[in-house]
């Protein structure tokens, strides 16, 4: 009997020291990779530098910790005091994070500084072999200042959130490409600069033709790589109402060859024209949203044709390259 326990005993040491030698080289190779993202351009792909990475959640989970994280992409850089992301050992294709501001937003090119700030903003992002299975992002009472002179309100919200859901039966495997359902929504959005107050928006759309494979995305060749394979902003929907006005879009985007937008929207709207009357002079105002109706509603088509917008057959303006 006691033999017996002695090799029970030795087993589970065995496997303690395998579980523990197992998750200190996991944690170890992905502190490796987060270092590595401090030595990247931060042009073709993000810089990020933490001043401390922390590494825990040992023995079930893997928590990352980094404080006094900066991003630079291009010629913007975020500061943000923390960002915590954490995945359990036998469920590492399920990650959570979530970020304590509040960040602090700059652009070397413009010289714009603003701060973005939250009570609570959590992100979680599930793949199912390497691809997209569902992104979510979600802020409570966020707000965004701009900090250039002093400090005045641009925007706040009580509720922001964002979420990425794969379309399985759109997937086309062979051609490595994947269809998403995009769904954004705000809540007692405040908006001064518009004269917008606790208003309640909405966006759905899809978006087709990506790469199906998050190790195969690069940021710098997302956007003609997306054109190449015939991808498109299908069935935009977008909805905002407050306590006086309420406006509703629909339409289809795509890129050209040179990375020129196509595509229409149109819109309908009640009580949006008199409201942005003093901003927006005539007679832009009645080409983006139209003449109003018997009912009192603007409805018009925007349209899209090689970077062209034009409102029927009146052009507004171009819109360059975006690639």
């Amino acid at each position: 009997m006691k033999k017996r326990i002695i090799i029970l005993g030795s087993i589970v040491l065995l496997l303690v020291i395998a579980w523990t030698a197992g998750w200190y080289f996991v944690t170890g190779q992905i502190r490796q990779q987060v270092e590595a993202l401090a030595f990247a351009d931060g042009e073709t792909s993000p810089q990020l530098t933490c001043a401390t990475l922390g590494m825990g959640g040992y023995p079930f989970n893997i928590d990352i910790d980094c404080t006094d994280a900066v991003i630079v992409s291009g010629d913007v850089m975020v500061e943000i005091p923390e960002v915590r992301a954490s995945a359990v050992v036998y469920r590492p294709t399920h990650l959570i994070a979530s970020a304590r501001g509040a960040a602090e937003i700059s652009d070397a090119f413009t010289g714009q500084r603003s701060a973005l700030s939250w009570d609570g903003l959590e992100a979680s992002l599930r793949v199912d072999n390497w691809r997209i299975a569902r992104l979510s992002i979600v802020g409570t009472n966020v707000s965004w200042n701009d900090l250039l002179f002093g400090d005045a309100l641009i925007a706040r919200a009580g509720t922001v959130e964002m979420h990425l859901l794969d379309i399985p039966e759109r997937h086309d495997a062979q051609e490595g490409l994947a269809d998403l359902a995009l769904y954004a929504r705000t809540t007692a959005l405040d908006f001064p600069g518009a004269a917008v107050q606790a208003a309640d928006i909405e966006l759905e759309s899809e978006i087709t033709r990506l790469p199906d494979d998050l190790r195969d995305i690069d940021t710098a060749t997302l956007l003609p790589t997306w054109q190449r394979a015939g991808g498109r902003l299908d069935a935009i929907a977008l909805r905002s109402k407050d306590a006086g006005s309420d406006l509703e879009a629909n339409g289809n985007l795509m890129l050209d060859e040179a990375g020129l937008l196509n595509g229409q929207i149109d819109i309908t709207s009640h009580g949006v024209a008199e409201r942005i009357g003093p901003m927006i002079e005539e007679p832009w105002r009645t080409l983006v949203l139209g003449v109003p109706g018997n009912d009192g509603r603007h409805v018009n088509q925007v349209n899209f044709r090689a970077g062209t917008v034009s409102s029927g057959l009146v052009p507004l303006g171009a819109i360059p390259p975006l690639f």
